[in-house]
């Protein structure tokens, strides 16, 4: 008897190998993905102007790395003793205001720098929900404002439709080889009401596949559907009943590599695991004999691996297996 139903994601047309970089930004969950392709020595940047959720500020982003947007002062604000941007997540946030600037200048420059080069952006929406000022401008991110200073709304779809596609050219004509990946956020936004989230997902859903089904180098990847339709279960999610745990996020990453990777990555992996697992072992004997040439077998197989693959940094298991 069945008391789970689980699906394989298709394989990716195009696979990620180890030699790409890859700009991901998007919401909370990127920095799942992120943690995951650094441990495993992917060249990544990650989320250049902080955490986004709504699809027009990840645009807003990506489009002022594209363009390396030079902020000023009519770009920030006071507030509480600090100076913020309404375009940044609040790690940007600095009191003073010369700092938070040249932050969000370098971020923006680095981004673009990145995007020029890359081979994939993976891109994950949040939610489909925008706060705005009174002038009407979209902030990505609060600040622990007055919410009396915003007017919250849930846009059409052929609002979100009309600013991805905007999106998706301006990448292409920046980066004609770069490769898109959408995912849908599978934490759910429970602030905004059950019923609220749910048309919220619906919306970037629709706008997403349209997207996929219109450009040959944009994939979809399903996170959120592996989430909610595949696990679907609160013992996979955090306390909070919102965010999903470290087994639910190792679940997706599993099914992402299996998607997403060549099988000559996917073994390459296996092998830089093993060196990460080396590296993390901890003797309880170090002058040992036995020990030293623990050190001496994964000194040599560092070097192999640092021979065949010259782009990984090894450098970390190659100063520990030396020592």
């Amino acid at each position: 008897m069945e008391f789970h139903l689980s699906f394989d994601p298709p394989a990716m047309a195009e696979k990620i190998n180890l030699r790409d970089s890859v700009m991901l930004s998007g919401s909370c969950f990127t920095e799942h993905m992120t943690a995951r392709l650094k441990y495993y020595k992917f060249r990544v940047l990650e989320n250049p102007h902080g955490i986004l959720f709504n699809p027009f500020s990840l645009s807003s982003s990506i489009q002022a790395c594209i363009a390396k947007q030079d902020y000023t002062g009519t770009d920030i604000f006071f507030d509480q003793g600090i100076w913020s941007g309404w375009d940044f997540h609040s790690r940007f946030s600095n009191p003073d205001p010369v700092k938070a600037l040249a932050d969000m200048n370098q971020a923006t420059e680095s981004g673009h720098d990145f995007l020029k080069n890359a081979q994939w952006l993976i891109l994950t929406l949040g939610s489909a929900f925008i706060y705005q000022l009174e002038t009407g401008r979209i902030v990505a991110n609060c600040h622990k404002a007055p919410a009396k200073m915003f007017r919250k709304r849930l846009p059409t779809l052929e609002e979100i439709l009309s600013e991805l596609d905007n999106l998706v050219h301006r990448v292409f004509l920046f980066n004609p080889g770069i490769r898109i990946i959408f995912t849908i956020s599978p934490v759910r936004h429970l602030r905004d009401g059950f019923v609220e989230n749910n048309r919220s997902k619906a919306l970037l859903i629709q706008a997403v596949h349209h997207l996929v089904n219109k450009f040959e180098k944009i994939f979809y990847f399903p996170a959120y559907e592996l989430v909610v339709d595949d696990l679907r279960d609160y013992r996979f999610y955090a306390e909070d009943m919102v965010h999903p745990n470290h087994q639910a996020t190792n679940y997706v990453w599993e099914k992402f590599a299996a998607s997403g990777f060549s099988d000559s990555t996917r073994e390459t992996m296996k092998e830089i695991h093993k060196l990460k697992a080396a590296l993390t072992h901890k003797p309880m004997h170090p002058e040992t004999s036995g020990h030293k040439q623990f050190l001496q077998k994964n000194l040599e197989t560092t070097i192999e691996l640092a021979g065949r693959f010259p782009f990984l940094d090894l450098e970390e298991e190659l100063s520990y297996f030396s020592s």
